[in-house]
């Protein structure tokens, strides 16, 4: 659930417009002293997961090991073909392998992981495998999830946007006076929050019912940043009209 929402902006100016006598009578451009505007503001971003996480379960009980073996070999060769004719690289498959014997049979078991970050060939991998494979092959709901360098990126979008948004405030306030912006003073991140997203992990909550893109929607991450920032307030805003 989203947080409740930030307090309203708060804007404060300090529009004294009478100018400072310039020493020597020399007109001078910069801003004049104690001429600020003070303003916060906020900003708000989500991002969907970048990558999917899909487990495929495999098995084969016989009377002989090696045709236990070869069963569930054969199956893992050609997912492994498969995932590379997708262009899935190697390091983002693994396979865990565990052979048993389970009274007078042999019990060949395997596990394959493929990461995704391409959710539309995730979505052809996993519909030609259960095509090609049928019920021989259990394939579980993806898991999506946010590599560290995706939080990272959201994190400082989010700041900057905040940025953006309180220097266009401050700018629409000195226009308003008739001045002009001048450069920052003072630029503070007051607060910030994140809320949604999955890490990366083995374990998802999410319900086996829920569609794909409910499982993303769920996935999304979000973040909120307010920041206040000071301003200079320069002469008198230029409003000549240039020329075409």
């Amino acid at each position: 659930m989203a947080p409740p929402a930030p307090p309203p902006s708060r804007v404060f100016a300090e529009l004294d417009l009478a100018p400072s006598p310039a020493p020597e009578g020399r007109v001078e451009p910069a801003a004049l002293p104690g001429r600020e505007v003070h303003v916060s503001g906020s900003a708000e971003l989500s991002a969907r997961p970048d990558r999917a996480r899909v487990s495929l379960r495999l098995g084969s009980r016989k009377e002989a090991a090696v045709a236990a073996r070869s069963s569930v070999s054969r199956r893992l060769q050609y997912i492994a073909h498969t995932a590379r004719l997708h262009g899935i690289p190697e390091e983002n498959m693994t396979v865990t392998e565990d052979f048993s014997r389970v009274e007078n049979t042999y019990q060949m078991e395997a596990e394959v992981c493929i990461i995704f970050s391409d959710f539309g060939k995730m979505q052809n991998v996993c519909n030609l495998l259960i095509e090609k494979l049928g019920t021989s092959v259990t394939i579980s709901p993806p898991h999506f999830y946010h590599t560290p360098e995706a939080i990272d990126v959201l994190r400082r979008q989010v700041c900057v946007t905040a940025v953006g948004n309180t220097r266009r405030k401050a700018q629409e306030v000195c226009q308003l006076f008739g001045q002009a912006l001048g450069k920052p003073l003072l630029i503070k991140e007051e607060e910030t929050k994140e809320w949604g997203g999955h890490i990366d992990s083995h374990l998802s909550l999410s319900a086996d019912s829920q569609t794909l893109q409910e499982r993303i929607q769920n996935a999304t991450a979000y973040a909120s940043c307010r920041v206040f920032a000071v301003f200079e307030i320069k002469g008198k805003e230029n409003r000549r009209s240039k020329l075409p």
